[in-house]
């Protein structure tokens, strides 16, 4: 049986709350019954960045890293096939410039099992994070590159963050909330930069991009997308943008490439 050659995502992974808006939940879920089915997911998530680059063990809990939201989402499970093979197969693949630490302990967070509850919700699909161990654009991408063979295996490489996220400067808190202007200009120069395929510019952010630093004071949001380019087969090629708009004022705008 041939394997269909996977896509590679950058998502926005929102927050707790998420698992219960119906739009933005509705998308993803549409989103994943759209893709070929993987046979295992490899996701680098925002909330997990280590050096040297790490793997999730296991059969481990998940990582409940956040605070303040109602107590049923530090009660969530997604518990997955073993996904060893594919950490040993991701270890394979990176040079003696990448060395790889494979964690006993820790489990997925929530910048992974969130979105992927709403994909994939029968949990049914080995999950794999790795962690992010630099923001540098190049360096990102050249760890996507050594892992755009996967995509050939059956493997969906997602790079999870948000397109925006300022958290700091957000002044009201509801889903519906309008948009700052840091956000809707951050917002459509990266929307305009992805459908050029212009890799440069997106890398050269921090001058080039409008709305910041309020739209990143941290920037583990937004690197995350230079791993999904670096897994593009051909990475300045204009990939497809899934969902936009906004979430609490934040960009959800999300990334598929072939």
């Amino acid at each position: 049986m041939t394997t269909s050659r996977m896509p590679a995502l950058y998502i926005g992974h929102g927050a707790p709350p998420l698992l219960d808006d119906p739009i933005w939940s509705g998308q993803l879920a549409a989103w994943a019954g759209d893709l070929p089915r993987p046979k295992a997911i490899l996701i680098v998530s925002a909330h997990w960045e280590s050096a040297p680059l790490s793997l999730t063990a296991s059969g481990v809990p998940l990582v409940y890293d956040f605070g303040g939201f109602a107590p049923k989402y530090y009660q969530e499970t997604y518990e997955t096939p073993d996904a060893t093979a594919l950490a040993q197969r991701v270890a394979a693949l990176m040079p003696d410039t990448e060395p790889v630490h494979q964690h006993a302990s820790r489990g997925l967070d929530h910048g992974a099992w969130v979105p992927l509850k709403l994909m994939y919700p029968d949990a049914d699909i080995p999950v794999l994070q790795m962690s992010m161990p630099t923001h540098d654009p190049a360096r990102l991408m050249a760890i996507g590159e050594r892992l755009r063979p996967l995509r050939d295996e059956g493997v969906l490489i997602i790079g999870s963050g948000f397109l925006t996220h300022g958290l700091p400067f957000l002044k009201e808190f509801r889903i519906d909330a309008a948009a700052p202007g840091w956000s809707k200009d951050f917002d459509a120069w990266a929307g305009e930069a992805l459908a050029r395929g212009d890799v440069d510019t997106l890398a050269d952010y921090r001058s080039k991009a409008p709305g910041m630093p309020y739209a990143h004071p941290t920037v583990e949001h937004y690197t995350p997308l230079f791993v999904t380019l670096g897994a593009a087969t051909t990475p300045d090629e204009p990939g497809i943008q899934v969902v936009d708009g906004f979430w609490m004022g934040l960009s959800k705008r999300s990334l598929q490439v072939a």
